[in-house]
């Protein structure tokens, strides 16, 4: 370990599918968020840890930042956004390469003065000509001139090595918080509700996800074997003949899916059975939200 270790808490910020839990998941090295093309797949604050010879990164990876919905849920996503950016050592804001529109500016917006910032240009892979991409990164400079500017491509991997120095130099000298091993503080439950999650965004048309929750009703460990009971919350009876699908394939696939990458996490073999269950107007429920965490 370095004599002049430097350790800190940094918030991973953007606008609703810029890529902020893909690029924590490749700066961490393991899946510790979900992930998928729609927005509003994060919903709980998430801890990803990165330790090497010189620092400790503690990431935090918050809810997009909400500017077209309303209702009880975003509202409690955004107080999420708020309160991390307000109790952390530095910022990442992701935006995509090439682009920087209204959205991006409301959540710049909420960013807290002197505090250090990373601006990460993301989705470099979608960029053909990188030469085109110099004009913008100028633009950028400019628009944060206290900032760190780094292009990357969280699905390639690519760009990381800048990224990484950029986060030495903002966090401050002292201890790890966390053993150089942890990479996540979320707890298996945790997981395993979030990787059944994934695979309803995936899987499922446009509408089912907003509508949608999962509880995990029980989680016993026995030795090498997971046995795992949840049920996923719908809004209404349609969405529950879409979550189960034909003959019961759609849910058969969310169910294989999900444990297939709860195997691979837990290092455990798991027995996983998944419910689909009507609940109107779970997230306008103060005290639904309050159980999901996310009140």
């Amino acid at each position: 370990m370095s004599e002049h270790f430097r350790a800190g808490t940094v918030a991973i910020v953007g606008r609703p599918n810029v890529g902020k839990s893909t690029l924590l998941n490749r700066l961490v090295g393991q899946k510790v968020s979900i992930t998928s093309r729609k927005p509003q797949t994060t919903r709980h604050r998430v801890l990803g840890i990165h330790t090497d010879a010189e620092f400790q990164a503690v990431f935090v990876d918050t809810p997009g930042f909400q500017t077209r919905h309303g209702g009880r849920l975003n509202a409690a996503l955004n107080r999420s956004v708020k309160a991390v950016l307000a109790d952390t050592d530095a910022v990442i804001l992701v935006i995509e390469a090439g682009r920087y529109g209204r959205e991006d500016k409301l959540v710049a917006a909420l960013l807290p003065a002197g505090k250090p910032l990373i601006l990460v240009l993301n989705k470099l892979d979608r960029i053909k000509e990188r030469a085109s991409l110099l004009p913008f990164l100028q633009e950028m400079q400019a628009a944060f001139p206290a900032a760190a500017v780094v292009p990357v491509s969280a699905q390639q991997g690519t760009g990381l090595a800048e990224l990484y120095k950029a986060l030495a130099q903002c966090l401050p000298e002292g201890p790890p918080f966390y053993g150089e091993d942890e990479v996540t503080d979320q707890s298996e439950r945790r997981l395993a509700a979030e990787f059944i999650r994934e695979k309803l965004f995936r899987l499922c048309g446009e509408e089912i996800p907003y509508g949608a929750a999962v509880t995990i009703d029980k989680f016993e460990a026995e030795g090498t074997l997971r046995r795992i009971y949840a049920t996923i919350l719908v809004d209404k009876d349609s969405h529950k003949a879409i979550v189960i699908g034909r003959g019961g394939e759609k849910l058969k696939a969310i169910s294989t899916q999900a444990r297939q990458d709860m195997e691979k996490t837990f290092d455990a073999r798991v027995y996983l059975e998944v419910w689909v269950k009507v609940k109107g107007g779970w997230a306008e429920d103060q005290r639904m939200l309050r159980e999901l965490g996310l009140e």
